[in-house]
C-alpha cells in the first residue's frame, strides 16, 4: 500500500484524494428505455466526461475508471467493436481538452495484445499530458486486476532468475513497485454503479483498504449529485487501516 493511500482520512469535510470507479449499467439502462447497448454506451461516454470534471471540481485528485476489462473480449464482437470504437473517439475527441485542463492521462492494463494504432493512441495520450499538474484520469483498459498481479509476479520470478533480485527482497514494496499503478496512491473510495455488490477483477491489491460505495445508479445516469452522495458517505466513515481508532462502539474489533 501506498503511503499516499495511508495519510489520506475521512471526516466531515475531507476530500477523497483518489477516487476509482466501476462503470456499471449501460447496457440496462438502454433496455429499460427500448433502446440498444450501443445507445447505453454511447451515455455512458457522456457519464464519463461529465465525471471528470465533476472530479476535478470536487478536489479530486486521481480519478481511475474501469472502462474495459480482460473479461469483455467474451463479450460479442459487435459490441466489442463499438467499445472499442468509443475508447479511440474519446481518446482523439477529449485529448486535446484535458490536456488544455491540465488533466494527466494514464493506461493502465495489458497492452500487450492489443492493435498497434491503439497501443500508439495510448502512449500519444500519456506522452502528451505527462507533465500536466491537475487532475490525473486513470483509465483502466484491457485491465484485469489478477492479470495485472500474475505479469508483475512473473516480472519478480525473471528478476531472481536473472540473478538481479534475492528471493529475501521481494516484499510488498517490491510487488506494488511492478503494478501498472506503481506510480499511483492506492484508492481511497471504490465506487460501484448499477447497484451490484462485487469488485469484478479491479484493483484487488491496491483496494486492500479502501472504502466501498455501492450506489443503484446505473452508470449513464452518475452525475454530481451522485458522487457528492459518495463522498458524503466517505465522510461518515472512520479508516483505520487495521488499527484502532477513537473509543466508540463501531471502532471495537480488528478490521
Amino acid at each position: 500500500m501506498s503511503e499516499g493511500a495511508r495519510q489520506s482520512s475521512s471526516g466531515p469535510e475531507a476530500v477523497p484524494d483518489h477516487v476509482a470507479i466501476i462503470m456499471d449499467g449501460n447496457g440496462r439502462w438502454a433496455q429499460m428505455r427500448g433502446l440498444p447497448r450501443q445507445e447505453g454506451h454511447r451515455r455512458g461516454l457522456e457519464a464519463l466526461r461529465r465525471t471528470v470534471r465533476n472530479a476535478a471540481d470536487a478536489g479530486i485528485r486521481f480519478l481511475t475508471l474501469y472502462s474495459f476489462s480482460t473479461e469483455n473480449w467474451r463479450r460479442p464482437q459487435t459490441e466489442v467493436s463499438f467499445l472499442l470504437g468509443l475508447l479511440r473517439r474519446f481518446v482523439e475527441k477529449d485529448l486535446i481538452e484535458l490536456h488544455q485542463a491540465g488533466v494527466r492521462v494514464r493506461i493502465i492494463g495489458n497492452r500487450a495484445d492489443l492493435a498497434a494504432d491503439l497501443r500508439a493512441l495510448i502512449e500519444r495520450a500519456e506522452a502528451m499530458t505527462q507533465g500536466n499538474p491537475g487532475l490525473t484520469l486513470v483509465i483502466a483498459f484491457n485491465y484485469g486486476s489478477r492479470d495485472e498481479m500474475v505479469r508483475a509476479a512473473r516480472a519478480l520470478a525473471e528478476e531472481v532468475a536473472a540473478g538481479r533480485l534475492s528471493p529475501s527482497a521481494i516484499t510488498e514494496e517490491a510487488l506494488s513497485a511492478r503494478l501498472d499503478t506503481a506510480d499511483l496512491p492506492d484508492p481511497d473510495l471504490v465506487i460501484r454503479t448499477s447497484g451490484e455488490t462485487r469488485v469484478s477483477n479491479f484493483l484487488l491489491w491496491q483496494a486492500a483498504y479502501a472504502e466501498f460505495v455501492f450506489t443503484p445508479v446505473l452508470w449513464p445516469d452518475f452525475d454530481r449529485e451522485a458522487l457528492d452522495e459518495a463522498i458524503a458517505q466517505y465522510r461518515r466513515r472512520e479508516r483505520r487501516y487495521g488499527g484502532i481508532g477513537s473509543v466508540t462502539s463501531r471502532s471495537v474489533g480488528v478490521a
